[in-house]
């Protein structure tokens, strides 16, 4: 029987109703008392590293995370880590760049109403986890929830209340679990290397979501302030007529400076596409702009992340390695090579 090291940090999940409202107060014992069928599928050990809202998790909890997976990673089977929704698809994304080639399951999950609540999914989310962790065939770093597998870079919490919380973005379903039954509609590729740990995370980096009318004087507060600005653009990516200028100023003052622009959709789904429409086009061909192309916001943000924890990254390493596929996290490879 696989051995499964529960991890928990808090959220919903773990929660208890006091006159504040909700607020993280079960143990991962209390937790999983909750689900005696476990016994079943598979050995669960727990820990605990952190008990918050999911609200104030930062990058210093998920280099917590990795700590613990790292620790015992070769005392277990597999891991399950029960988090809150709010941002479990931002620390699902960043896992996935803090553990690379994990031949043994990371898997995250939590639920919309605490676990002892009379009508929760608390209790199938995780049992549903636990199934998928024991699973031969699992690795690297997943979210199960809903009864749906979910590859860790491309999640997106799209209901606030709702069972069904989570979206997979431009990417499909690789498992789902049904009636205690895994079934899976993409095999997973084994994992032959060895795997890796990172806990280096930039933090520098700023999501300016552009809105009609907006001021270009936000601009140079932005560049002189961050390392890496990724901008939500509308459709499939462009600049307003009415920023271009001071875009253009800051870009070539800051860039050779080792600062970076990522250029990302407000869109959720289908990706970007700069070279489209006039109002992209020429200013990625200006500055040849990283894009993100199909890739979710949360993705982008925790691997600029990662990638600027490697420090003294040049322009073209920088662009290199942001394009190389980590957990499925980036399809468009073809259209990238057809632009340069």
């Amino acid at each position: 029987m696989k051995k499964i090291l529960m991890i928990g940090t808090g959220g919903t999940i773990a929660s208890r109703q006091t006159e504040q409202g909700l607020a993280p107060g079960l143990t991962p014992e209390d937790i999983l008392s909750y689900i005696p069928a476990v016994k079943d599928v598979c050995e669960v050990h727990t820990m605990q590293v952190c008990n918050l809202d999911s609200t104030n998790v930062t990058p210093e909890h998920w280099k917590m995370m990795v700590k613990a997976v790292e620790e015992n990673y070769t005392k277990y089977d597999g891991f399950v880590i029960c988090h809150g929704t709010d941002t479990l698809a931002y620390t699902a994304s960043a896992l996935s760049y803090m553990i690379q080639d994990s031949a043994k399951p990371i898997v995250v999950t939590g639920a919309q109403k605490p676990i002892n609540m009379d009508v929760t999914d608390a209790k199938t989310n995780l049992l549903d986890s636990f199934i998928y962790a024991a699973d031969d065939e699992s690795q690297n770093v997943n979210i199960v929830f809903d009864g749906k597998v979910i590859v860790g870079t491309r999640a997106r919490k799209e209901r606030a209340k709702s069972y069904n919380a989570f979206s997979s973005i431009n990417f499909p379903y690789p498992a789902v679990i049904q009636d205690g039954m895994l079934v899976r509609y993409i095999p997973e590729v084994s994992c032959t290397g060895k795997v890796k740990f990172y806990y280096d995370m930039e933090e520098s980096v700023y999501v300016l979501k552009l809105i009609p009318g907006m001021k270009p004087d936000i601009l140079p507060f932005l560049f002189e302030h961050y390392d890496c600005l990724v901008i939500e653009s509308f459709g499939v990516g462009g600049i307003p007529q009415s920023l271009v200028q001071a875009f253009y100023e800051e870009m070539e003052k800051w860039t050779a400076k080792g600062k970076f622009v990522v250029m990302t959709t407000q869109v959720a789904n289908e990706g970007s596409h700069m070279t489209v429409y006039e109002v992209g086009k020429q200013v990625k061909q200006d500055f040849n702009l990283i894009e993100a192309y199909d890739m979710t916001l949360e993705s982008v943000i925790t691997k600029l992340m990662w990638l600027m924890g490697k420090k003294h990254l040049d322009e073209q390493e920088m662009r290199r390695l942001f394009y190389k596929t980590i957990n499925h996290d980036i399809l468009f490879t073809k259209r990238i090579s057809d632009e340069k």
